[in-house]
């Protein structure tokens, strides 16, 4: 069964003339740029490197005027006059590229960020993720993460470029573009019929089929994932089941996906994390049943963990340990969903301690070592090299050829900079420098990088770089 899509936050509009866009976008870069030459901040995400190259490309619209003399897209309504009609059809033809989003070709009113760093409108990236797609659409990079930032830059330019030619830009509405189902008083009394059916119902057969149905309600209904949140037991009578030892497996199966559907409802995450024996059932349910099961369970996590008070919460659960035996089993199925989960949880300081304490560090590196899912294992470990016992254990591990070897051989730019930024933070002794010394004299890895790499992968591969020269200073004066 397809996945369902995580949570997304809400989007503010930003209003305001071309100057103060431009000083806002002045202001955005400063702070950006100072959380990149930051060099104490070694987990900056990658993505705060795309919004400052985003901002850049949009000042630099800004500056020329915006040379087009119209725009707007499908769904953009000119006031004033007549024959707006025609107009709508001239402006849509020299509407910049950059504000229509990639899939629906349309004008974007609520643009957000993913995790590849690429720009669309809400309602149809959340489309393609509620499918069960975990790539992105133009890059096809797997996704580390599926939840949605607001593009609060491009969401101001887009504004301020439609005010400038006397274009009215609806707000924002997703439900007119892909509406829920509206609930009638029929749909919510079947509904809570199913949870006294799967919670009390003395058949077998009878629980299994209600709790079938409600996988299926919940899948593509937020107004039926809504309803948990209106009576204070609907919760535990879904979970009442999974309490027995000898649950067949495919009960079990639909109750930890209906669990994982109702999560990636915003309010739901609170409830779900209160609710005595949900997340210790969802962390049970990695270690036991079916695939699907176990993979559905990562992924509740991963999506419930998007607060920061369940991140907390799920690891002092004992979730990084089942996580990492998932990863550590490689099953293609489980481990996009199980990679997610780890990343989203060692953001919290105290998890990359438990993480670390679990062996995430051995386990990630032997995967890395097979080539095995690279690009959602490396910004784990580049989390993970802040911690003092990590950047030893990588160390005994070989960690620092293995990095090495993957600058060498990647062709993506974000793997390259995670790199070189885990290898910052980890060779920072002669005993290290002189294994990437050894590197450096047989294949230039280091300097290429410095050379050719992106902003970030230069700054990093050339503070190495001094330290080799410090450290071969040092070695000629001894």
């Amino acid at each position: 069964m397809a996945k369902t899509g995580t949570a997304t936050t809400t989007a503010t509009t930003v209003g305001g003339s071309v100057p103060s866009a431009a000083a806002e976008l002045r202001r955005e870069l400063k702070r950006l740029l100072k959380t990149i030459l930051d060099e104490e901040e070694e987990n900056c995400g990658i993505e705060v490197i795309d919004r400052a190259q985003e901002a850049l490309a949009a000042l630099r619209d800004i500056k020329a005027n915006f040379s087009s003399s119209a725009a707007a897209a499908a769904g953009v309504g000119i006031e004033g006059g007549e024959g707006g009609g025609d107009k709508e059809v001239e402006v849509m033809a020299s509407c910049p590229e950059r504000f229509r989003c990639p899939l629906s070709k349309q004008v974007m009113r609520d643009p957000v960020v993913i995790a590849s760093g690429q720009t669309y409108d809400r309602p149809f990236i959340q489309k393609w993720l509620n499918t069960g797609q975990r790539t992105c659409p133009q890059t096809q990079q797997v996704l580390s993460h599926r939840l949605l930032a607001p593009n609060h830059l491009i969401k101001e330019m887009i504004s301020d470029w439609c005010e400038k030619r006397g274009i009215k830009l609806p707000a924002a509405n997703p439900s007119s573009v892909f509406p829920d189902v509206l609930l009638m008083k029929g749909d919510r009394d079947s509904f809570f019929s199913l949870l006294e059916k799967v919670s009390s119902a003395m058949l077998m057969t009878e629980k299994k089929a209600a709790a079938k149905e409600l996988r299926l309600m919940t899948k593509g209904n937020s107004s039926v994932r809504a309803l948990f949140g209106e009576s204070s037991d609907a919760l535990t009578k879904l979970l009442r089941p999974l309490s027995v030892r000898d649950i067949p497996c495919d009960l079990h199966e639909d109750l930890i996906t209906t669990l994982l559907n109702i999560s990636i409802y915003d309010s739901n995450r609170k409830l779900i994390a209160e609710t005595p024996r949900a997340i210790p059932m969802l962390i049970e349910a990695l270690s036991w049943g079916t695939i699907q099961t176990r993979s559905n369970a990562a992924a509740a996590l991963f999506s419930l963990s998007a607060l920061d008070s369940n991140k907390v919460l799920i690891g002092e659960s004992g979730a990084l340990g089942p996580l990492l035996d998932l990863l550590e089993e490689a099953n293609p199925l489980v481990m996009n969903d199980a990679a997610a989960a780890v990343y989203n949880l060692c953001i919290n300081h105290e998890n990359r301690e438990r993480a670390v304490h679990e062996g995430a560090v051995v386990v990630i590196l032997t995967k890395i070592k097979e080539n095995s899912h690279v690009d959602l294992l490396l910004p784990t470990l580049a989390l993970l090299s802040s911690h003092r016992k990590a950047m030893e254990e990588m160390t005994e591990q070989g960690g620092v050829q293995c990095l090495l070897n993957v600058i060498r051989e990647t062709s993506c730019q974000r793997n390259k900079e995670n790199c070189i930024a885990i290898l910052y933070s980890i060779c920072t002794t002669r005993t290290k420098l002189r294994e990437v010394q050894e590197e450096e004299h047989l294949h230039g890895t280091i300097s290429r990088l410095a050379e050719e790499g992106t902003s970030r992968s230069q700054r990093k591969a050339n503070g190495i770089l001094s330290r080799l020269n410090r450290l071969d200073d040092f070695t000629h004066t001894a």
